[in-house]
């Protein structure tokens, strides 16, 4: 079978919810994946945060499930399971052996249809601390924890989509209501904003009459308010500056990139791979090998349904600032733009990128979640092969001119230095 050419089938369901099937029956293994089109950027402000509080309250019970059981079941069926939360979108997933796929089904649809019905100010006040928890442990109590919170408050104009962290700020999270979490659920779990996609060892017969059996009776919500939002440019340069409790200094610099599956987008991930992807590329070279004035050199590009950002990240070495870091990375793109990239280059690259890729599709719960996201933002779950592609028809005209266009632009910059 080729890895890379998904069959499939999709239909839908009466209430809206839509099903995507993907047999692969080389492992006795199923993988049930489910994306609500809901993320942190269909929120408003003063109630941020409230789409990642549902990440774990769908895991407080349900009608016929009680508070703490979905997992326990999946586990002992000798499964795995968890949800992510992003701007665009929310999703839960399952791994578990191919008989236990009913499991899995009723799980989610139990959930899906019946939340309400158990919640209580019990469970929302001990998830409410929960969540607290963990912004405290991941954000405000971790070493630069706040760098991605500051960036893109400041980056992104007020009141865009992604102007706030998914986790939320601390005193929404504590505001939250029973009413708050009624209304989003009411207007956002819905069947007819949801895609359930099934890949593993099944019968296509059997796991049709299945979804059709939990699924099928779940009433629809129609009332889903479009996003508004529009491609934005930094009008002029930001800096910024704040001490925290760090050992080493560090940089960040942020730039305007594009929407996810733009055609720019495959240009700048190779670029950024070139010039910070490993310890081979040019910044960690020059910056934490030659010059040794830089413990550590990232950049990634985060590119979503509302736009997208460029992220450089520089440690500097102990004892050392981070002044003459930036000059250095603004130095490499203007050597990128006046003498290009070299074919090896854009080779290791491309390389780099697809085996990273291929290898992933392995497990057939990545394989689900791509099929999913592919689907929610192409509406082509079988775009595996075209992804690739992207990236091998890019050329070294094309991440030239990306480094041109993109990294030449007004910037945010923000140094996060040691508390004297």
């Amino acid at each position: 079978m080729d890895l890379l050419n998904i069959n499939y089938e999709k239909y839908s369901l009466k209430n809206g919810l839509k099903v995507i099937l993907h047999q692969k029956k080389d492992i006795p293994l199923v993988a049930v994946n489910i994306w609500y089109k809901v993320g942190s950027s269909n929120e408003v402000k003063g109630k941020t945060g409230i789409a990642h509080l549902f990440e774990h309250m769908m895991f407080q019970g349900s009608l016929n499930v009680p508070k703490e059981k979905h997992f326990k079941y999946i586990q002992e069926a000798g499964g795995t399971l968890n949800a992510s939360t992003s701007f665009d979108r929310t999703n839960y997933y399952e791994k578990l052996p191919s008989n236990y796929l009913e499991l899995a089904l009723w799980l989610e649809s139990d959930r899906m249809g019946f939340f309400l019905p158990a919640l209580d100010q019990v469970k929302l006040d001990n998830q409410k601390g929960v969540v607290s928890n963990e912004r405290l442990q991941r954000y405000d109590n971790q070493p630069y924890g706040l760098a991605w919170e500051t960036i893109i408050t400041k980056f992104f104009p007020d009141n865009h989509p992604y102007s706030w962290p998914t986790i939320g700020f601390m005193d929404d999270i504590k505001s939250y209501t029973l009413d708050d979490v009624q209304n989003f659920f009411t207007q956002y779990y819905s069947p007819s904003n949801a895609t359930l996609t099934i890949v593993g060892d099944i019968d296509l017969k059997e796991t049709k009459y299945l979804v059709e059996k939990y699924f099928a009776e779940i009433s629809a919500n129609n009332k889903i308010v479009p996003i508004q939002s529009s491609a934005f440019s930094l009008e002029k340069k930001i800096t910024l500056s704040q001490k925290e409790d760090v050992q080493l200094e560090r940089i960040y610099l942020a730039l305007p990139s594009v929407e996810i599956f733009n055609e720019n987008e495959v240009s700048i991930d190779i670029l950024l791979d070139i010039l910070a992807g490993s310890k081979s590329s040019r910044l960690h070279k020059k910056l934490v090998h030659n010059l040794q004035i830089a413990q550590d050199v990232s950049a990634f590009q985060f590119s979503g349904k509302y736009g997208g950002v460029i992220l450089f990240s520089v440690t500097a070495k102990p004892g050392l600032t981070t002044q003459n870091i930036k000059q250095e990375i603004l130095n490499e793109i203007d050597n990128v733009n006046n003498n290009g990239i070299t074919e090896n280059e854009l080779l290791r690259a491309k390389n780099v990128i697809k085996s990273q890729f291929v290898y992933s599709l392995q497990n057939i719960d990545i394989l689900a979640d791509q099929i999913n996201h592919y689907d929610y933002y192409l509406n082509e779950p079988n775009s595996l092969a075209m992804d690739l592609k992207r990236y091998a028809d890019t050329s070294i005209e094309s991440v030239v001119n990306a480094s041109k266009n993109f990294l030449t632009k007004n910037y945010l910059e923000l140094v996060i230095s040691p508390k004297k």
